[in-house]
């Protein structure tokens, strides 16, 4: 008698869990798409093609160890050098650069080896100069590779310190103060049943022109993924942005007869639903970019989000901002599907709750 409830339930409510598939997006918002792996060259060859991307998706410690060996490198070669030309134009062999044989005109002064040779591109990268070594004017080739040490040099300075600045205003840490509920519900608000999910702000800073959007991705018989974009707004403002983020929001979607969730078909095996949002920080306009998922065991049928005010003052943290995910039973009474005309599905709108409370008007 239980099978029997639970397939009926499962036919009529097409928000009900299904079995469990591998996600798309993980609760945290990274993406766990992989595709088709590739050889060991191949995947050497992407990485190089595509260098700075690759080097903004490293961890510190690699990042801290590439600053460190590519300096290394760089020094250890001109110091290569550096020895190779004193080795060939014979400063080597001159017992006393101070008084050189007649004739014999030095490349760089006081080269007398590996050690010193190390000692002069470590000095001529950092501009050290501390005045012992320094190459004459009167030999060509140490000022062409003089030159080029330098042009190097500041390449590779440019270029780390670029990443450095990359790597750490990245929107990825930056969004870690915004918080998705870990499950989303569905209850009814107003005469009609809604998908609800709610949304914190942690952040010190404010943030402003906030834009959710979702996509549904569907599993059919085919095995085919199948994307559907779902549209939030905030209140009535339609298309256009929040302009505050006011803690916590709680978004809407009606299950209309035009919704996607709504006339999910029964032969569905899986779904997933991707929740985007982005926003902006008012004082310097960066941008926030945060994502999660919900899967169908991660929607409660029959639930809702309870009233809740903003949490003000320092003492504030995330496990205190958890009171704001906190559900409570809301039976549902009226049916899935409702019938609607066409002039009153082209004025819906998605609904928001702000600090707890519903809008007072839903188109």
């Amino acid at each position: 008698m239980t099978s029997t409830t639970s397939d009926q339930k499962a036919v009529s409510c097409p928000l009900m869990a299904k079995p469990h598939r591998q996600r798309l997006v993980n609760k945290g918002g990274r993406s766990l798409m992989q595709g088709s792996a590739p050889g060991y060259r191949e995947t050497w060859l992407g990485a190089l093609r595509d260098m700075w991307g690759t080097w903004l998706a490293l961890r510190w410690r690699w990042v801290v160890l590439a600053f460190c060996g590519s300096f290394l490198l760089h020094w250890l070669l001109f110091a290569v050098l550096w020895y190779l030309l004193a080795r060939v134009n014979g400063d080597l062999d001159v017992p006393n650069h101070d008084t050189p044989p007649p004739g014999h005109v030095l490349c760089v002064k006081h080269v007398t080896g590996f050690s010193a040779a190390f000692s002069f591109a470590l000095e001529t990268q950092l501009t050290i100069g501390y005045g012992t070594m320094y190459p004459n004017a009167d030999c060509p080739t140490a000022i062409a590779l003089l030159a080029l040490q330098m042009l190097l040099g500041l390449m590779l300075e440019a270029f780390i310190t670029g990443a450095f600045v990359a790597k750490f205003s990245r929107s990825q840490k930056r969004c870690d103060g915004i918080l998705f509920s870990p499950q989303a519900v569905v209850c009814e608000v107003r005469g009609r049943r809604c998908l609800m999910f709610r949304v914190c702000n942690l952040l010190p800073r404010p943030l402003v022109d906030v834009y959710v959007s979702a996509v549904l991705y569907e599993e059919r018989g085919d095995h085919e993924l199948h994307q559907t974009a779902m549209e939030f707004s905030v209140d009535n403002l339609g298309s256009r942005p929040c302009p505050l983020f006011l803690s916590p929001l709680t978004f809407f979607h009606p299950l209309t007869p035009s919704s996607s969730l709504n006339n999910a078909p029964t032969n569905q095996s899986h779904f997933e639903l991707v929740v985007f949002l982005t926003a902006s920080q008012e004082s310097t306009g960066s941008g926030y970019h945060k994502r999660t998922s919900y899967l169908p065991d991660e929607i409660q049928y029959g639930s809702c989000f309870t009233r809740v005010t903003s949490l003000h003052g320092k003492g504030r943290n995330k496990t205190q901002s958890m009171r704001y995910f906190d559900m409570q039973p809301c039976p549902l009474t009226l049916p899935n599907t409702h019938t609607t005309d066409t002039h009153t599905l082209e004025k819906e709108h998605v609904v928001v709750q702000i600090n707890g409370e519903g809008s007072d008007r839903v188109e």
